[in-house]
């Protein structure tokens, strides 16, 4: 089976030759069809800077970016709106839904922008809007939506394309625990029922449990990698694993798996 994202000595500086910072420095791994894989580290180590990279937010300095084999700096004009718009889905710590549009609206947007029939679009919305229980908030606006229903109508608009890559940013970062644990419970039954592969930069120990891959960043570098021992491994005990190495970074969170 061929990755579906491949990154290849990727680095990417901030500021002048003297004392610049080196937010990504020589990153390489890779992601395969339907994988849920973590990105954890430290404030300030890249892994925002690496989500960016991957979502053509920003242009790395030097390295590749590789989705389905074809090259991420190839891209131009309407074939990188797509890519942005069809091929990923991105899912913000803070919603960035549309004030004054409804749920609906703005989970059926990224059908409007890439001419995607009604038809389609409406049958795949009431698929997620069943699955992610936000039948009741699609003709509210979001001032009127709790912070769990916001997100949860974010990853709905994330997810109406059909994309092969998730980039989730932070998605727990603005909910308490329960709604951080029902948003982590909904993007694990998608990964596994759409085969839609997930890359979550988390600084959550608990959000970071549900993956079945974790790369720690440090300095730019990945210095540690862990595995989730599927089934074998309980949530819990990969939960421990993760609290160790972040021990090391000078991280951490409180248990409320």
């Amino acid at each position: 089976m061929e990755p579906i994202l491949k990154i290849e000595s990727l680095k990417k500086y901030y500021g002048k030759t003297k004392g610049r910072t080196k937010a990504l420095n020589g990153i390489t791994f890779q992601v395969m069809p339907g994988e849920f894989l973590g990105i954890m580290g430290s404030s300030g180590s890249g892994k925002s800077t690496l989500l960016n990279c991957i979502a053509a937010v920003i242009r790395p300095d030097s390295g590749s970016i590789l989705i389905k084999g074809k090259s991420l700096s190839s891209l131009k004009g309407a074939a990188l709106s797509d890519y942005r718009g069809k091929e990923i889905g991105y899912l913000f710590q803070n919603f960035e839904l549309l004030d004054n549009l409804t749920g609906l609206e703005n989970i059926l947007l990224p059908m409007s922008l890439h001419k995607i029939p009604e038809k389609e679009g409406k049958k795949r919305l009431n698929q997620l809007a069943s699955y992610l229980e936000i039948q009741e908030v699609l003709h509210k606006f979001p001032a009127q939506m709790s912070g769990g229903q916001r997100q949860r109508v974010a990853a709905a608009r994330a997810l109406i394309l059909h994309p092969g890559i998730i980039l989730a940013d932070e998605p727990t970062g603005a909910l308490d625990s329960k709604n951080a644990k029902a948003l982590m419970e909904k993007l694990l039954g998608l990964n596994q029922e759409e085969h839609a592969a997930v890359l979550m930069v988390t600084h959550d120990s608990n959000a970071a449990s549900y993956c079945k891959r974790i790369l720690f960043i440090q300095d730019g570098v990945i210095f540690h990698e862990l595995r989730r021992n599927i089934p074998e491994e309980s949530r819990q005990d990969f939960y421990e694993r993760i609290l160790k190495v972040m021990a090391q970074l000078g991280g951490g969170s409180a248990n409320v798996l």
